[in-house]
């Protein structure tokens, strides 16, 4: 296809076509509107003027007869741009006037008509055209008095030449403008094109050229920009995601296939047999329990889960976490304290109470005080893990706050990924898991999860949004049992 041809089959091309012809229709009812009302004025004031004549001169006629009248319309038919006068006898015959001929009938005819007619004086044998009166007066004679139309001509070709002139100033300039905007939408497009075939053939990294403007294909743009860092950035983490299944799943798998090797191996008595089976059971657990994490993460980042939401009061989450994980907290030495608020909150509650869940079982495997470690004896409040949920201006916090040695700061944005597991953490069981989903259910509800130091120890935060609406109305409260993920 040649440039011409991709040019004039652009929609910015054809939309300027359509308002040129829209246009041009406006611009000649507008002018044949004007030439409509000055041709009617123009007949307003003939009219007016013949009507007064006409009196005049009956006037004259009946006060002076026929010698006065034929005196007054041979006095006015000798000046400069007089009108059309001419006095006939009931025969027909003229007696007086400068009209040298008329269409046939205008005489017989009583009142305002439009003919062709002839001065006495003209030169040449061309018609004229003019609006005359015909008026009968007393004994039979008939009086005509009219103006000619030329003046109304020369106005109506004015108007018509101005009409031809300005629509054929709007094609040149619309066909103009439509060219330079379209050749303009036409560059960015193709601009926008070849990024996108260069992103098609693998190149995720291309980005749609934005201009300065901030019109519709700028912000087309920007939206398509973000939509395709957030492509990249999951296809990225898709392939962190497989890496890390690859190599953080392999050293669990591999030991359950030497047990399992073991265990045929050996000769043992039944007893044997079972202790291997209950391993293998213990270690497919928690392979089970890795995938189930990696599908909910999945299942947050790509938005699957919005379709569950609903409205409920956060601190209704944290009382039940805090009754769920009390006892599992007071078996490891931990006390749990619960702090609760009226939070409404629009979300998935599920996700939500598992997000919490995992910070709480963070805090009990993590949050120990670094005194205990080395036999030292610690008060009670070291060992004191508090959950709280609470509003704050137009956000729900959700916390777990704990004790232990925390997070170093530049090891928490880190820390979030999947996988990950510090050193200090490196000896006691979990994936790594735990904390990369906070962080996807805190996104997937337009919030955050934060990691700061609570002096001494860690206080993890889920900063969500309030719930859409604004009442206090909430759904009843559900019992929060979240899958064992940390």
């Amino acid at each position: 296809m040649t440039a011409f041809g991709k040019l004039i089959r652009t929609t910015a091309f054809r939309l300027t076509l359509v308002y040129l012809f829209l246009f041009a229709i406006f611009a000649a009812s507008l002018l044949g509107y004007f030439a409509w009302n000055t041709r009617r004025l123009i007949t307003e004031e003939i009219t007016q003027t013949v009507n007064a004549e006409t009196s005049e001169i009956s006037e004259i006629y009946g006060r002076r007869g026929l010698r006065g009248l034929v005196l007054a319309i041979e006095y006015r038919a000798l000046r400069p741009g007089a009108n059309l006068y001419l006095v006939t006898t009931p025969t027909g015959q003229a007696i007086a006037g400068n009209v040298g001929s008329l269409a046939p009938g205008v005489m017989a005819t009583r009142g305002w008509s439009e003919t062709a007619y002839r001065r006495i004086e003209d030169a040449d044998d061309r018609d004229h055209r003019a609006l005359v009166r015909v008026t009968e007066l007393e004994n039979g004679f008939r009086l005509l008095i009219g103006r000619d139309l030329a003046e109304r001509r020369r106005l109506f070709g004015i108007v018509a030449k101005a009409a031809q002139w300005s629509v054929l100033i709007v094609v040149v300039l619309g066909l103009g403008g439509g060219i330079f905007v379209a050749r303009r939408v036409l560059r960015r497009i193709d601009a926008m094109t070849g990024t996108a075939q260069r992103i098609m053939a693998g190149d995720l990294s291309g980005r749609l050229p934005v201009g300065r403007s901030g019109d519709e294909l700028d912000r087309l743009a920007e939206n398509l920009n973000a939509m395709l860092e957030r492509i990249e950035a999951l296809m990225a983490g898709l392939k962190e995601v497989s890496d890390n299944i690859a190599h953080d799943l392999k050293t669990p798998l591999t030991r359950l296939r030497n047990r399992a090797e073991e265990a045929l191996a050996k000769s043992g008595c039944e007893a044997d047999y079972r202790a291997a089976l209950e391993r293998t059971i213990e270690e497919s657990d928690g392979l089970i329990r890795t995938f189930n994490a990696l599908l909910m993460i999945a299942r947050a980042e790509s938005g699957q889960a919005r379709g569950n939401m609903d409205d409920f009061d956060a601190s209704d989450v944290a009382s039940g976490i805090h009754e769920l994980y009390e006892p599992l907290a007071e078996d490891d030495g931990m006390t749990l304290k619960v702090k609760a608020e009226p939070a409404p909150v629009h979300g998935n509650r599920e996700l939500i109470s598992q997000a919490l869940a995992n910070l709480v079982e963070n805090a009990i495997k993590y949050g120990k005080p670094v005194a205990q470690s080395a036999g030292t004896v610690v008060s009670m409040d070291s060992r004191q893990i508090l959950i709280e949920a609470g509003r704050e201006g137009d956000h729900v916090l959700l916390s777990v706050t704990d004790r232990g040695p925390g997070i170093p700061e530049g090891d928490r944005k880190h820390a979030v990924e999947r996988f990950v597991r510090l050193e200090a953490s490196r000896t006691l069981p979990g994936s790594g898991l735990g904390l990369s989903l906070a962080a996807a259910v805190a996104t997937l509800h337009g919030g955050e999860l934060k990691l700061g130091d609570a002096h001494p120890g860690l206080i993890a935060t889920l900063v969500l949004p309030v719930r859409a609406g604004g009442s206090d109305r909430v759904a009843p409260p559900m019992p929060d049992v979240p899958q064992k993920v940390a």
